[in-house]
C-alpha cells in the first residue's frame, strides 16, 4: 500500500528512447545541452517539465521561439540539461541550442534563424572588476582638494 502512494505521489521524469539529435546552446555563463527526439512536444528541463522549471511566460515564449518559427512545435520531443547563469540567460542559451539543432535536421531554416540573431553565440559576459576602481569602470570620485 505504502509503495502504490510513492509511484503515485513521486514524479518520474520522462525518459526518452530512441535517435536524437543534440546540440550545445551558451548565454553568458550559462549552457544548456539539448536532445532533440521525434515525438509530441513534451520538453523536459534538467528533469522536470518546462512550464515548472521557466514559470515566467516570457522565458518559456524564449524557449519555444525557434520550433514556432520552424513550425515543429508538436513533433519533437525535447531533453535538456542547464548549468550556471541566470533564468533569463539560461532561457537564451537553451533557444541558442535548439535553433543548432535544428539546423542539423534541417539546413534551410540557416536564413531565418540567422536574421533573427539566433545561431549566433552571445558572448556579452559581465566584466571584470579591475584594481584600484569600485566596479568594472566606476572610479572613486575625484577631488580636487
Amino acid at each position: 500500500m505504502a509503495d502504490e502512494k510513492k509511484k503515485l505521489t513521486k514524479a518520474e521524469p520522462a525518459k526518452f528512447k530512441g535517435r536524437f539529435t543534440k546540440a550545445i546552446g551558451r548565454r553568458k555563463t550559462a549552457t544548456a545541452r539539448v536532445r532533440l527526439y521525434q515525438g509530441d512536444g513534451l520538453i523536459m528541463i534538467n528533469g522536470t517539465e518546462a512550464g515548472k522549471y521557466f514559470t515566467e511566460e516570457e522565458l518559456l515564449a524564449i524557449i519555444n521561439q525557434p520550433l514556432k518559427s520552424a513550425g515543429l512545435l508538436k513533433d519533437f520531443n525535447l531533453s535538456i540539461n542547464i548549468a550556471g547563469g541566470g533564468k533569463k540567460g539560461q532561457a537564451e542559451a537553451v533557444r541558442h541550442g535548439i535553433a543548432r539543432a535544428l539546423l542539423l535536421i534541417n539546413p534551410e531554416l540557416r536564413a531565418s534563424f540567422k536574421v533573427k540573431g539566433w545561431i549566433t553565440r552571445d558572448a556579452r559576459k559581465k566584466e571584470r572588476k579591475k584594481p584600484g576602481l569600485k566596479k568594472a569602470r566606476r572610479a572613486p570620485q575625484w577631488a580636487k582638494r
